[in-house]
């Protein structure tokens, strides 16, 4: 906004000086792109993309599982996680959790968190202002409340972009924003082996790790790739000496 006002005041005094002014307000608005396209950018605010030095000195990462609640994937995914006694977040989308409340209370009674991930994914999330971002961002607040009983604490942008505006919404709704240290991209990879290896390449304390129960991609068997993939993640985490805990566990 300064460098608006101070450009338009350039112009102002001395209209031959466009050509500095229009490459300065380009140059600014292609920063603030670039850095709402990169989702573990700090640029436009706080950003968690790993835990926090005293949850990393106690060995723990934190396993992330965005677009849920699927009524094919989740139940699954949660008797694999009830079978290793491990907790994890769940970034869940608003609207399905409205769809499938008895899957996202069994994903609370289980001792998971349910973090908000909007209402209901907009692939043009990062496209809205302060008031679209407000009505998303709290609709989904409402809807996980209602249903889980408890508010979340985090929130994760629609494939982690953003814009200048969704700091100040989400400062004032009290949700701290969480992208990830690293992601497997099983949305897109089909490969579990591969996902694996994205993974777990140089894992080490304090990560956030990303995989997704909603929108999952299939492997050759037609099953969720993070039905492969998380039996496997649980296994590197335990011969590291690492643990598996909610981003709300990583606060205390």
């Amino acid at each position: 906004m300064a460098l608006h006002v101070v450009a338009a005041g350039a112009l102002i005094a001395r209209p031959s000086c466009w050509p500095w002014a229009l490459g300065s307000l380009l140059a600014d608005h292609a920063a603030l792109t670039a850095a709402g396209l990169w989702p573990r950018s700090r640029l436009l605010g706080a950003n968690w993309t790993r835990l926090p030095p005293v949850s990393a000195a106690r060995g723990e990462v934190a396993i992330t599982i965005d677009d849920g609640p699927d009524p094919h994937v989740t139940p699954r995914v949660l008797d694999l996680l009830a079978n290793r006694a491990t907790r994890v977040s769940f970034f869940c989308v608003g609207e399905r959790v409205e769809r499938h409340a008895d899957i996202a209370r069994e994903i609370a009674r289980r001792g998971h968190s349910i973090e908000n991930h909007s209402q209901r994914h907009r692939h043009d999330f990062s496209l809205l202002g302060p008031r679209g971002f407000d009505a998303e961002i709290r609709r989904a607040q409402d809807s996980i409340a209602a249903v889980a009983g408890v508010a979340p604490l985090f929130f994760r942008a629609p494939a982690g972009l953003r814009n200048p505006f969704l700091a100040a919404v989400l400062e004032r709704l009290e949700l701290r924003l969480a992208s990830w240290t690293r992601r497997g991209f099983d949305t897109r990879v089909s490969d579990a082996d591969a996902v694996l290896k994205r993974l777990t390449h140089r894992l080490g304390a304090g990560d956030i790790l990303l995989l997704h129960d909603g929108n999952a991609a299939r492997t050759r068997t037609g099953g969720a790739v993070i039905l492969e993939v998380l039996p496997r993640l649980l296994d590197a985490l335990e011969h590291a000496g690492l643990r598996a805990v909610t981003l709300r566990a990583a606060l205390r």
